[in-house]
């Protein structure tokens, strides 16, 4: 069972805390893994690629001439495929790329992401994470204190408004509750840090 120090705001160590061996504890497995940062990024896509056919194109109501007798092929509109300028056959059109990975590899892969960041050394878990005022500089200075000088992903067990205040302007860190803990958002980050009560919420959620 992984075991973790427990860390203040001020980067002292308040005391230590075992994690679930089923939730931290796994073998990554990075099949899965990337198969749900694939998943994550294609439901990302905007999809609103699109072409215009032959009835979209502008122009091209009148037959350009007549049927017989100029010696020329037949043609009905000078807004077709097979003329400069008029639609395309088959091109894109606007749809939606997203599609969901089973219920159970979902869950593996957040696991593997997340015993990936202890096997790492990645993850921090801090015992309370509160600012009285929403200042960016307090929310910087509490980062600095828990050795963080990269990207971080801060996870707490429902989202304290001060602290999303406070961490929205600085680049590279993202805050976010732990019922939206997902794989994309672990991996992209280089830290990764939870409360105590996240970590509780993490373990009940993913420990099933």
């Amino acid at each position: 069972m992984p075991k973790v120090q427990v860390l203040n705001m001020e980067g002292q160590q308040v005391g230590e805390m075992e994690l679930a061996e089923n939730v931290f504890g796994i073998t990554p497995n990075e099949s899965v893994l990337y198969d749900a940062i694939v998943m994550q990024q294609a439901s990302l896509r905007r999809g609103t690629h699109a072409t215009k056919n032959r009835a979209a194109v502008r122009g091209g109501g009148r037959k350009p001439w007549r049927q017989k007798g100029t010696g020329r092929a037949r043609a009905g509109s000078i807004r077709s495929p097979l003329w400069v300028g008029g639609g395309t056959t088959f091109g894109p059109q606007p749809r939606s790329y997203a599609y969901k990975l089973p219920k159970k590899v979902r869950r593996l892969a957040i696991k593997s992401a997340l015993s990936t960041k202890v096997i790492d050394n990645e993850l921090v878990v801090v015992d309370q994470l509160q600012l009285e005022q929403p200042k960016t500089r307090e929310m910087a200075k509490v980062l600095n204190n828990l050795g963080v000088d990269r990207k971080a992903l801060v996870v707490t067990n429902g989202v304290e408004e001060n602290t999303q205040l406070a961490i929205r302007n600085i680049p590279g860190a993202k805050l976010i509750s732990a019922d939206g803990l997902n794989v994309l958002d672990v991996v992209r980050h280089d830290k990764l840090i939870l409360t105590r009560d996240a970590v509780n919420r993490v373990e009940e959620v993913l420990g099933q």
